[in-house]
């Protein structure tokens, strides 16, 4: 039968405390954003397969799909899938640089954070303006 051991005098290590213990910063709410982002895009991936396979029905059932799509709720999910997949992509850029051991400086962390941040929401913004231009040109 296993039997815990007593720590011994050189396992004094600090067990690691729940999260509200922790002094938010930049690099960690950027870890659970690309978590979060990473979730939203599998969850996401049921609407654009609902998106196909109302395509693939027909007539009606796509103009049914758009209905939804139009819809402001259905307009805040397509913005949001947007914005996660462009965020997923450029922050696991940024995991791939440090797996190739660049990058791991503080600072080099704090601003790779703020960088992959704006320019997600700069390419978010520009992908849904190009949709929105063209779907009026469309028009």
């Amino acid at each position: 039968m296993a039997t815990a051991s007593k720590p011994g005098p050189g396992d004094n290590r600090p067990l690691s405390p729940h999260l509200l213990h922790w002094r938010w910063h930049l690099a960690m709410a950027t870890s659970i954003i690309h978590r979060l982002s990473g979730v939203a895009i599998s969850i996401g991936m049921f609407f654009l397969a609902a998106w196909f396979v109302s395509a693939a029905i027909g007539p009606d059932a796509y103009a049914a799909f758009q209905r939804v799509a139009a819809h402001p709720l259905g307009l805040v999910v397509l913005f949001g899938f947007t914005f996660a997949v462009i965020y997923h992509m450029l922050n696991g850029i940024r995991h791939l640089c440090w797996d190739g051991g660049i990058g791991f400086g503080v600072r080099t962390v704090q601003a790779t954070s703020v960088l992959v941040l704006l320019v997600s929401i700069a390419l978010t913004a520009l992908v849904w303006a190009a949709a929105w231009f063209y779907r009026g040109a469309a028009l």
